[in-house]
């Protein structure tokens, strides 16, 4: 039986639309109508104003579950519904440098997630270990290291269908190593990287399509080496994410990026959770999380992202919301979210 969604207004992620009604067949859209030209049902829900759901990218775990700590279905639970609450109906639970072990049972824990009808999960983010020491930020440098063939085919083989997104410095992997991890369909982003402005446009052009956390943990712009913030600005097509709490980045180095990258420029929360087990001892401080002293994930959900983003760096509302929903979709290619539409995934939330 088809369910109908009503809305004074609908924002499409192209145009808001007024007094329109969703409907709805098997989590499917099957039709966008003005809500007068329907008949009332009993399956009809109300709302003031609808957006499509948020996607994040990037977030490591919530209450109290750090899930490179709690590698279980339990966590995923916790995280979706700190997700979920901040308007991203989907996510990419991530691990940041950590054992080969810890690896494993994340994926594990994500298969298992899937099969007791866990929503929302993407699939995995790994973050490390294979980057530059000199730009590890918080993360482990007893375990950071460039790695050979077989312990990389070793893991992709094991989180086949999972691993959807590998952060790496593109400087410390091989060519043949990045040839091995696109061969499976995954997402490289560079990051946590000392690449120059050259080496940076080279692994551009040879496939890597994302930098994680601009300006964060990489070279930056300078006059006479204009690094990997340099790169990303020149280049016609690589995307990065952002983290706009206003302690990873300065909303005015926010505004530059997005003037520069326009459509190029997608949120990440980066959030993290209170533990005190594990590599990173995350700890509250402020609006942000430190792990032994060092800033080491932010505070953020997707909802206030999008707020910061109009109230601080100067983006209409209409962009900061595909921000954190149409080009997330566009950088892990889910041609069915991101945006309300026939034939999409019914998937949206309750705007303020």
């Amino acid at each position: 039986m088809a369910q109908i969604v009503s809305a004074k207004k609908i924002f499409t992620s192209n145009e808001w639309l007024y007094d329109h009604s969703i409907i709805v067949e098997d989590d499917i859209i099957i039709d966008i109508v003005a809500t007068k030209s329907i008949r009332k049902s009993a399956q009809q829900h109300i709302c003031t104003s609808i957006v499509p759901s948020f996607i994040d990218l990037q977030i490591y775990g919530a209450h109290n579950k750090l899930f490179a700590v709690y590698p279980n279905a339990d966590a995923l639970f916790k995280l979706y519904d700190y997700c979920s609450n901040g308007g991203a109906l989907h996510f990419c639970p991530t691990v940041a440098t950590n054992t080969y072990e810890v690896f494993y049972n994340c994926i594990d824990a994500i298969k298992d997630y899937w099969q007791k009808g866990g929503k929302g999960c993407l699939g995995l983010h790994i973050e490390g270990p294979w980057i530059n020491t000199i730009k590890r930020g918080a993360h482990i440098e007893s375990l950071i290291h460039s790695p050979n063939i077989k312990e990389v085919k070793k893991l992709l083989e094991y989180g086949k269908d999972v691993i959807k997104i590998i952060t790496l410095a593109p400087e410390v992997c091989s060519n043949a190593i990045i040839d091995l991890i696109q061969s499976y369909n995954i997402i490289i982003s560079a990051g946590h990287t000392n690449a120059t402005y050259q080496q940076a446009l080279k692994s551009f052009d040879k496939g890597i399509t994302t930098v994680t956390h601009l300006y964060n943990a990489m070279s930056a712009l300078q006059h006479r080496e204009p690094g990997v913030v340099g790169a990303v600005f020149n280049h016609a097509n690589v995307k990065a994410s952002i983290i706009p709490d206003g302690y990873h980045v300065d909303f005015a180095a926010v505004k530059i990026a997005k003037k520069i990258m326009k459509e190029r420029l997608f949120v990440i929360t980066d959030a993290v959770t209170k533990t005190t087990k594990g590599f990173y001892p995350h700890q509250k401080a402020g609006d942000k999380y430190e792990s032994n002293g060092i800033l080491s994930g932010s505070a953020l959900t997707m909802k206030k992202a999008v707020k910061n983003l109009a109230d601080h760096c100067d983006v209409e509302l209409e962009e900061a919301l595909r921000m954190c929903s149409l080009y997330p979709a566009r950088v892990l290619g889910l041609k069915h979210l991101g945006k309300i539409a026939k034939g999409y995934k019914a998937s949206f939330i309750e705007w303020e």
